[in-house]
């Protein structure tokens, strides 16, 4: 059976003589099967009320799961502004957000998690407060609902990671992001781990980028299991956040690099006298 492509009710249309912006959503995905079709579905129907120029992208992480299968499923119904990205080998975290920046053609890029522990509904939230004085709009979690070993360790690894790091968002750890796709004109990513989310707060932060945040809720896991705060990896992603607090805090590579940049991006903007 297609899917429905009704038309938006006069009062689901935000903001008339408004432009609307144009979205890209992706969803990393890695053992994701049970939760990533109704992610998909939901952030479609989200965008109608919110634009009329969107995609929506999965990056399947080489997911061991039927993740695939059940994307593939998806595409043979979905239009077109849907798409499936799949790395034939894992590339990490930090890989599946690369490349799903890296694949975003549209104006405003979002992303979250596939394991539907956020709610992408609430993106409307975040679409909320997009002005030409925000780039870069992060959700905060109100709560937050996994095992209470997790909220420690997690609540912990917030506190170090924002004092080392002199982060100014509340929550670095929400991945619930919607942010300029020029943004990645100027800063580069390079991490595939979890250590891209503070890479990219602190490159952006240091590239002089604005920020909004916003609310939102987080939900217990439904699907599968955390790939996080792995007891095994915790000597191996103290040396990454090492490696990025020298580059990033004292070498100011991003300050350096990318400051510049950015003043240049701004410059072009402005329009010409006369």
């Amino acid at each position: 059976m297609p899917f429905c492509t009704r038309p938006l009710h006069d009062s689901m249309i935000p903001s008339r003589g408004i432009m609307k912006p144009s979205i890209s959503v992706f969803f990393p995905c890695y053992n994701d099967a049970g939760t990533i079709a109704t992610m998909v579905i939901r952030a479609i129907q989200t965008l109608r009320e919110i634009t009329d120029d969107y995609e929506v992208i999965v990056v399947n992480d080489a997911s061991p799961d039927d993740a695939l299968q059940i994307l593939n499923e998806l595409a043979c119904v979905l239009p077109p502004t849907f798409r499936i990205i799949n790395h034939e080998t894992n590339r990490g975290y930090g890989g599946v957000i690369r490349s799903g920046i890296a694949a975003a053609t549209k104006e405003w890029v979002f992303y979250t998690d596939g394991d539907a522990q956020y709610d992408v509904r609430e993106l409307k939230l975040l679409a909320a407060k997009i002005s030409d004085e925000v780039d870069f709009i992060n959700g905060w979690k109100i709560k937050r609902h996994d095992p209470w070993h997790r909220v420690w360790i997690g609540i912990a690894y917030q506190y170090f990671i924002k004092f080392i790091f002199g982060l100014k968002i509340k929550d670095v750890d929400c991945d619930f992001r919607l942010m300029r796709r020029a943004m990645f004109d100027v800063i580069e990513l390079e991490s595939n781990t979890g250590t891209i989310t503070f890479e990219l707060v602190k490159k952006a932060q240091d590239a002089g980028y604005r920020f909004a945040e916003v609310p939102v809720h987080h939900f217990y896991r439904q699907y599968g299991t955390s790939q996080f705060f792995n007891l095994r990896r915790v000597g191996a992603t103290l040396i990454r956040i090492f490696h990025w607090w020298w580059r990033l805090v004292v070498k100011q590579e991003a300050v350096r690099a990318y400051r510049p940049k950015r003043a240049m991006q701004i410059a072009s903007r402005k329009p010409v006298a006369g």
